[in-house]
């Protein structure tokens, strides 16, 4: 076919317009553009076969070939869960910059408990990834935290499958509701970073049901994402890119997903066995990939079907995108706007986690004693692809002075010379890897003393960072280094001894250790990461302007050993080389670690193995109370679904809002269970005092069953079962019973 009878991609069947693609072009439609990365070997750079030129959004992650003379145009890729990652300024353009909203963190939102906000800030992110040109952007991330040493923790959620799989699913239709798509991410098991681009993660199928893919069978099917992308890690010795049942079995004819597969970056190594197993598009391309999949093809080794399949994937997401119907971008997005959405979202998302005495909030415009670095430089994000190139953030010490509080001159004046100086010091940071913490500030006691004496209050933000390529180490990370420790002690000593009260502010991407030093201290606000708004939001909630109603979506464990998957993390080297040449340059090994934890991971260890935590899985406190009324459930015997109804009441004297938690315990059966499982949870509307508003949840079969590895299916066994209603997984306020008189057996 010539000229004006070439068909058309949204105008003839795709088929057709496949049929017109020559071999070359169609192995470029199956791997990106490529990037441009210092110290890779010639290979990983520019692909050979196609075209070199930048993409129209500068500094997003990827983009892929376009074919004109058939109506495929390039789709632009940008990272990442906290806010659109483009670059904020280019080449020939200095009267003009490009900066995106960078939004609360992913642990943090989920400590929301709040499934229509995240919608929100996703809404917010695809109208801002729109209209900057980006037609995928690459998030929600929703791995597991198996333990809190993970480096890229801050990107994800919860501990928590269900949590993780509804704040996803939510932030998917926000993004998609934008005619953005969304890239559900890292599928699957890629829970930490230790040599993340070679590890074996060796699992049983129920851990892998029940843990680690029930998020993401959650976020398909009920967000429907356009694409997934799958991980770096093997799993029981296959690349997940090279999984035929996680990519096609599992994830397409179970579980439905209609859009496309792609490569985390550089991920996996066989390109043909990556394709074959339904892994779409190999991002971001490399001229060694398209090499391979030639060679393959004209030896065949690989069906040119095969290419015919996945370029049929990948286009009929294409047409969905911006792009492809011509939008015309601004470059301009409402910023002003998302920031009120960010800082809405990162004073929801805030955990109250001890508040002794009514130390919170501060009475009136009263004047503060502000330690800490972190007070004077906060953390807004984490690192690596889920950072954003923001224009501003917001510290506390902005935060304290737009809500009118004083805060103490001397302090003011010497913190930010000291951050300074100590910066500078510090070798130059690479690019994506995580900054070095400077020393924490050491204060004479006397200076301390007599700042005490001048105040009325003091607040200590302790900060910390993480992200890509290494995760958290325990000394001074999860534990506070022995300065923290000794500025803890020393205010907090010098505050009591003058009858005033001490607030911790952790501005954190992941847990730290809390235990040794709490009772030291009358409060503990836990702000995460809040994103550029971050000392504005904070303020809201130390003020009393927004009352915290966030709770934990990961459980504060005493110890890092409490955790089961502490015993073998990260994992061991093995002898085997990788013959890869990207994870050489990254000095990657062959590694592995071991789940031995299976399904005993986060609050389903802690609560049947009645270890003690430091704060529990949900916990978060107010400044009002909440009183539940009788659980009361539509029968006493289960039939194919049943629904628990609780009615919540603001008894305190201020306006709140309550997260209301449903745990399930199951009678003994086939299956060793945890003692309780959460199965659903809801989040009240402000309720003004005495104002009280019913919750209901409907229970299915499924919120019943475990999976059975040996039959391959879920099963749900006969006996009582316990409904916990609870504001939090061990404060159960109410609790009922009901009875299954039938086995129920659920294929996969």
């Amino acid at each position: 076919m010539h000229g004006n009878s070439l068909p058309q991609l949204g105008k003839n069947p795709i088929r057709e317009v496949i049929a017109e693609l020559a071999v070359d072009e169609k192995v470029c439609l199956v791997t990106g553009l490529g990037m441009e990365m210092p110290g890779l070997p010639p290979s990983f750079q520019a692909p050979v076969v196609g075209t070199s030129e930048s993409a129209r959004v500068p500094g997003a992650a990827g983009s892929t070939y376009a074919v004109p003379r058939l109506g495929i145009p390039s789709m632009v890729l940008a990272d990442g869960p906290a806010g659109v990652r483009i670059s904020p300024q280019r080449k020939n353009d200095s009267n003009s910059s490009y900066y995106c909203t960078a939004f609360p963190i992913a642990t943090l939102l989920a400590s929301s408990w709040d499934i229509k906000l995240v919608e929100q800030v996703g809404r917010a992110m695809g109208l801002e990834a729109k209209e900057y040109g980006v037609d995928i952007l690459l998030a929600p991330a929703l791995n597991i935290h198996r333990i809190p040493l993970g480096g890229r923790n801050f990107e994800y959620y919860s501990e928590d499958p269900l949590v993780s799989g509804k704040m996803a699913a939510a932030m998917v239709k926000g993004v998609q509701s934008q005619g953005v798509g969304a890239s559900v991410k890292h599928y699957v098991a890629n829970n930490h970073e230790w040599n993340r681009n070679t590890i074996n993660v060796v699992a049983d199928q129920r851990a892998m049901r029940e843990i680690y893919l029930r998020g993401f069978e959650i976020a398909v099917k009920e967000g429907k994402p356009w694409t997934v992308m799958s991980s770096y890690n093997k799993l029981n010795g296959t690349y997940t890119s090279e999984r035929n049942d996680l990519l096609s079995e599992i994830l397409r004819d179970q579980w439905g997903f209609a859009g496309f597969v792609m490569t985390d970056w550089f991920g996996g190594r066989n390109a043909v066995a990556q394709l074959v197993a339904g892994n779409d598009l190999l991002m971001p391309g490399t001229a060694r990939q398209q090499e391979i999949l030639l060679e393959a093809l004209k030896d065949e080794k690989l069906d040119e079907s095969v290419l015919d399949k996945v370029i049929e994937n990948i286009l009929g997401t294409l047409q969905k995108c911006p792009v492809f119907s011509g939008y015309q971008y601004s470059d301009n997005p409402d910023l002003k706007g998302n920031a009120h959405i960010a800082r809405t979202a990162a004073a929801e998302g805030m955990v109250l986690l001890q508040n002794h005495h009514g130390a919170l909030p501060l009475a009136g415009k009263i004047r503060l004693g502000v330690f800490g670095n972190s007070s004077y430089e906060m953390v807004t994000g984490g690192t690596g692809s889920g950072d954003v190139n923001k224009a501003y953030s917001v510290s506390l010490l902005q935060g304290l002075d737009e809500a009118g509080f004083s805060i103490h001159g001397e302090l003011e004046k010497s913190y930010p010379g000291y951050i300074s100086a100590e910066t500078a010091k510090l070798p130059p940071r690479q690019p994506f890897t995580v900054p070095a913490r400077i020393p924490e500030r050491s204060l004479p006691d006397d200076e301390i003393n007599q700042i005490a004496l001048d105040t009325d209050v003091a607040l200590i933000t302790l900060g910390r960072n993480s992200g890509e390529f290494a995760d958290r180490e325990i000394t001074g990370d999860f534990d506070l280094s022995q300065a923290e420790r000794q500025l803890l002690v020393s205010v907090a000593d010098a505050y009591h001894r003058a009858g005033k009260k001490v607030v911790v502010i952790l501005n954190i991407g992941g847990v730290v250790e809390t235990a040794s030093w709490r009772d030291q201290v009358d409060a503990i606000l836990l702000a995460w990461q809040p994103g550029q708004e971050s000392g504005y939001a904070i303020v809201d909630v130390l003020s009393g302007n927004v009352n915290p109603s966030g709770k934990l979506a990961t459980t504060f464990a005493i110890s890092v050993d409490d955790y089961p998957s502490a015993q073998n993390f990260p994992g061991v080297v093995l002898e085997e080389a990788e013959p890869n040449d990207f994870t050489a340059v990254l000095a990657a090994k062959a590694a592995e670690v071991v789940y031995e934890d299976s399904i005993w991971v986060g609050y389903r260890a802690f609560n049947t193995r009645k270890v003690e935590t430091a704060f529990p899985f949900g916990h978060g406190l107010s400044y009002t109370r909440f009183s539940y009324g009788d659980l009361r459930l539509s029968s006493g015997e289960f039939i194919d679904e049943l629904t628990a109804s609780v009615t919540v009441t603001n008894t305190g004297k201020v306006a709140g809002r309550e997260v209301v938690q449903l745990y399930i315990s199951a009678p003994p059966g086939t299956l060793v269970k945890p003692a309780s499982e959460l199965r659903a949870f809801g989040k009240t509307r402000l309720l003004r005092p005495q104002e009280s508003q019913t919750l209901s949840f409907v229970i299915t079969t499924v919120d019943l069953a475990s999976f059975d590895p040996v039959d391959t299916m879920w099963i749900a066994d006969v006996g009582e079962y316990t409904i916990e209603i609870g504001a939090s997984s061990i404060d159960i306020r109410k609790t009922e019973h009901f009875q299954k008189t039938e086995a129920s057996r659920i294929p996969v």
